[in-house]
């Protein structure tokens, strides 16, 4: 289901009830759409995740780790400014919209206490997370700001009067249901035509609740019954993950009695959605922060692709430069015959059974210059073939490498697209944007530590998520005793297993670990090579990550999501 105003009810009663009288130690904004108010209550600290984002705009406490930018946003100092240290008084709804109030007390300069609001309006592109002055109904900030000329009703900038969200004209169904309600379930016995009725009357149902409410009502029982009795279910829910047979998921606040969908319960609902978002949102992230990366590599890609098409129609010509040979030599044999003036002359081909061969000549030149003129192309086409083939392995590679960096920010978090810059601007496919001046001495940026991971038999395993990181682990960090691992023959991450000896068990965990981190993630039976460390050498001039190596075996392995994570620090 989508994250409507029914699904908001339940959301605001379970973040009321864990963290309201809570105070707010930290807050940070590590994307540009979404702010984490971290938040001390019942002893814990609980990081509240509240996202504007145009796709999944929520709210929920987040157990998701997130890397902080190195510069605060505006935006967050404004936070920090006002709420460091503010208790969470209570949390709203507003009736039954996707508008949700975090109410806040705190102390200014002076002293003296001061009541705010921070809220999360859930609405597509049209989300936002604003800081109001709850006495003066003033805007303080807001994560994004909207002026008269995006929106004349309602302007979002700071020192404007904060105005709730246009009003629906409909009744809030945790308010009970309406006399018509009988009437209108025997009026409409379909269930996609009385879910349709629903929407029309009850605000904040999407259309998966509005079905779920539809079928509930045509439960044996009393209409106003039903009606009471699925709406309490939200104050007491049972998050559900529904996995239906073509693979696709949603989630629920309980079992919707979907009949082709598969349960999975969770703890609370803020579990459920980290399940259900975790790789979603990592990818939207991933691309919104990636989008100038994915942008120079897919040119660059692009720009190679037709470089090698152009490479290779040359190297086609160039097999025709024997005929360029054969005709200078048959003007050279039969010159005599030749004069000065000829066009076109037919001549015995002695290469192929003495047939006649057809031969084009200029008339500006003499008969023994146009024998030149063939030899020369001949010449020409030769000695390109040397330069034309080497272009063509260096134009190949240069492919395959720009292919490993999109698969890699494929496959990459967002804090693992700081190496993969680094490396695109060691490469020369990115400009440095340091404006710096140039006598400065710029502070070298570190390479992040590869992902680490613990076999079951307690042997550590290390991963390179990027180019970089590779190289570093493969050719610095590891011994060279230990076993290093590879999918084959297709972009993927250096898996080491620091243990020269590795069991069975450790070998299977750390191929199934290099065959998630590659770009068959999706596939079965994935072929992993592995060898030890010593048998790795690096190419002289090669692109990062990249390596030659002999004497390797090779398993066969499926990787698993939940396997790997499980063997994750």
């Amino acid at each position: 289901m989508s994250f409507d105003g029914a699904f908001t009810h339940a959301m605001v009663k379970e973040v009321n009830d864990r963290l309201s009288t809570g105070r707010v130690t930290k807050i940070n904004q590590p994307y540009d759409n979404e702010v984490v108010v971290t938040i001390r209550a019942n002893r814990k600290p609980a990081p509240l995740l509240l996202s504007a984002n145009p796709t999944f705009a929520r709210i929920q406490t987040s157990a998701i780790p997130f890397v902080n930018p190195a510069v605060p946003t505006n935006f967050t100092m404004m936070l920090r400014k006002y709420l460091s240290g503010a208790v969470l008084q209570s949390v709203s709804q507003l009736d039954n919209d996707r508008v949700v109030h975090l109410n806040f007390s705190s102390r200014n300069e002076l002293g003296d206490e001061v009541a705010l609001q921070l809220i999360i309006e859930i609405m597509a592109r049209h989300s936002n997370v604003i800081l109001v002055d709850q006495r003066r109904q003033v805007i303080l900030d807001a994560i994004k700001h909207v002026g008269s000329d995006q929106n004349r009703y309602r302007t979002l900038l700071p020192g404007s009067t904060y105005i709730n969200p246009p009003h629906q004209d409909l009744v809030n169904p945790f308010n009970g249901p309406e006399s018509d309600l009988a009437d209108k379930v025997k009026k409409f016995p379909n269930e996609t035509v009385l879910a349709d009725e629903l929407r029309q009357q009850y605000q904040g149902l999407s259309q998966d609740t509005a079905l779920a409410l539809a079928r509930a009502l045509h439960e044996p029982g009393e209409p106003m019954a039903l009606f009471t009795a699925f709406f309490d279910r939200f104050d007491h829910p049972t998050p559900t993950l529904l996995t239906f047979e073509n693979g696709k998921t949603a989630f629920a606040p309980f079992d919707f009695n979907v009949p082709e969908a598969t349960l999975t319960t969770f703890d609370s609902l803020s579990e459920l959605l980290d399940f259900y978002y975790q790789d979603r949102a990592e990818r939207d992230r991933v691309q919104q922060q990636g989008s100038t990366l994915i942008h120079v590599a897919r040119n660059e890609l692009k720009k190679n692709k037709t470089k090698l098409k152009k490479l290779e129609a040359t190297l086609d010509s160039a097999e025709d430069a024997d005929d360029y040979r054969i005709k200078g030599e048959l003007l050279t044999t039969y010159l005599s015959q030749l004069t000065r003036g000829m066009t076109q002359v037919e001549l015995p081909n002695f290469y192929d059974d003495e047939k006649p061969l057809k031969i084009a000549l200029s008339n500006q030149i003499s008969p023994s210059q146009n024998a030149q003129k063939y030899f020369k192309k001949y010449n020409k086409l030769k000695a390109s073939v040397h330069y034309v083939n080497e272009q063509i392995e260096k134009t190949k590679a240069e492919i395959n490498y720009l292919e490993n960096i999109l698969s890699q920010i494929e496959l990459a978090a967002p804090k693992d697209l700081i190496d993969i810059r680094l490396e695109l601007q060691q490469e020369g496919y990115l400009r440095d944007h340091d404006h710096r001046k140039k006598n400065a001495k710029k502070r070298q940026q570190k390479v992040s530590k590869p992902e680490k991971f613990t076999a079951t038999d307690g042997t550590a395993i290390e991963v390179g998520k990027n180019n970089l990181q590779n190289d570093q682990l493969t050719l610095h960090s590891a011994a060279k005793t230990d076993i290093w691992l590879h999918v084959k023959n297709m972009p993927g991450s250096h898996v080491i297993i620091h243990d020269s000896t590795p069991s069975d068990q450790t070998l299977q965990e750390a191929a199934e670990i290099a065959a998630y981190y590659s770009k068959a993630r999706q596939s079965s039976s994935v072929p992993v090579d592995y060898v030890q460390v010593k048998r790795i050498r690096k190419p002289n001039g090669a692109k990062p990550g990249y390596v030659i190596y002999e004497g390797q075996r090779t398993l066969f392995v499926t990787p698993v999501r939940e396997k790997v994570e499980q063997l994750a620090n």
